[in-house]
């Protein structure tokens, strides 16, 4: 039998595992640095965690089972349900807030197609505990600093920021009536993916009118938040979520955030349990259909699940369409395997001694390898360059010379004894 990988999950060779590191250490680098502590959870949880967040039909779009005691569990689809029950189960001694972050490995049992897997791993930001916009620019900030460390520019991507308070103040003001609001913001969310006669068709079609749609763009393509109160002036509320939009884009700035950040309330999400500011991130030149990262504020999460009413916010970064993006820009730098050295045994008898110097490298941290083939010196070099080594430590009786591989020049030879000794102090 011809056995291949399942569809919509990946083999990661070395050379793709490279990558990966490259993506997730950065993620790491980027959370620590912004104050971020790292949590994880298992894999697979009770299966009503995530059917009380988002309904029943939910359990459709997961990998989902029954266990031998007759537990309904599923594989995590995502890491905020988990995030939610963990904080809850010791709410009481964590400090506030609470910044934490996770990079899991999730599963959604979907369609395979491009930027979007059956498999993939995800960045999650989450500040909980805080009704402060400072946490939602917390949370956009790191973001933003992600992009930079991996050579992403202002040019290259767009962090779009929209509200959810003021897209449903919104709905009111154009006539939806408040039992409507969940099915209008889910049509409002399909209308960037949508060009406008079929958006129109669609809207038609779940219940809104041609004047509501007209007033809903309106407002939706206001370029700034004077455009907005404008538009909804009278609407009680609405002045709160501008003065909080304001701050939020004014905090960006003073972050050094600015130029990557615009206001675009086109931005919905789809998911129902938002319940704030909510952003997506594109990249500018729009040739990928799929956000980058997408996240915004969560109050109500920790009640849902049993916990108290607190405030919450993050966002989650995917590492599918992240690739193909670094890709396309060519933003990925060269990631080939790198050694420190390679311990060339270079005549009859030296192994042992070549064994022992490449142990002791070990031992004082640097990374290197041997041949398990006795081999002329050439076949090595060439095996060492094939490695990526950045020197040959050349062992030749019961001495050492070190070669740069790159310039080809050669240091004296020294006794195995001494070069130890110097590796062991270094």
């Amino acid at each position: 039998m011809d056995f291949q990988g399942v569809k919509g999950t990946r083999d990661f060779y070395p050379d793709v595992m490279r990558v990966r590191n490259y993506v997730v250490d950065a993620w790491r680098r980027v959370s620590l640095r912004n104050g971020f502590e790292e949590y994880d959870s298992p894999i697979f949880e009770y299966l009503d965690l995530f059917t009380i967040k988002s309904g029943q039909e939910i359990a459709e779009q997961l990998f989902h089972f029954t266990d031998r005691g007759g537990r309904h569990l599923a594989i995590r689809p995502e890491i905020t349900p988990a995030l939610a029950r963990m904080v809850n189960a010791r709410i009481g001694s964590l400090p506030r807030p609470i910044k934490w972050f996770s990079v899991p490995r999730l599963c959604r049992a979907e369609q395979p197609q491009r930027g979007r897997l059956r498999e993939f791993f995800q960045w999650n930001i989450d500040v909980i505990g805080s009704d402060s916009v400072l946490a939602d620019a917390e949370c956009i900030f790191a973001a933003v600093d992600f992009l930079r460390e991996v050579h992403l520019t202002a040019d290259d991507v767009v962090v779009r920021i929209g509200s959810r308070p003021l897209t449903i103040l919104a709905l009111g003001a154009a006539g939806v009536p408040t039992d409507r609001t969940e099915a209008a913001l889910a049509v409002l969310d399909k209308r960037p993916k949508l060009s406008d006669g079929d958006f129109r068709k669609f809207a038609a079609e779940n219940g809104l009118t041609g004047g509501q749609v007209d007033f809903l763009c309106r407002f939706q393509d206001c370029a700034e938040v004077g455009e907005a109160r404008e538009l909804l002036a009278g609407q009680e509320g609405v002045a709160e979520q501008i003065d909080s939009l304001a701050e939020l884009m004014a905090a960006l700035g003073s972050l050094g955030a600015a130029e990557y950040c615009t206001l675009d309330l086109r931005i919905v999400r789809g998911l129902a349990y938002y319940t704030g500011v909510v952003y997506e991130i594109f990249d500018r030149g729009e040739s990928l259909l799929r956000a980058v990262a997408g996240g915004g504020r969560y109050d109500n999460l920790l009640e849902v699940l049993g916990g108290p009413k607190l405030g919450a916010t993050g966002f989650g970064m995917g590492d599918v369409v992240l690739g193909i993006l670094l890709e396309e820009k060519g933003r990925l730098p060269e990631l080939a395997r790198r050694l420190d050295f390679f311990v060339v045994d270079a005549d009859e008898g030296s192994f042992d001694r070549a064994l022992a110097v490449a142990g002791a490298l070990r031992a004082a941290g640097f990374s290197a390898d041997f041949s398990y083939r006795r081999q002329p010196i050439g076949k090595q070099l060439k095996a060492a360059n094939r490695c990526g080594a950045a020197r040959a430590a050349i062992v030749r009786g019961d001495t050492v010379a070190v070669k740069d591989l790159a310039t080809g020049e050669q240091g004296p030879e020294r006794p195995v004894e001494e070069f130890l000794a110097k590796i062991a102090d270094s």
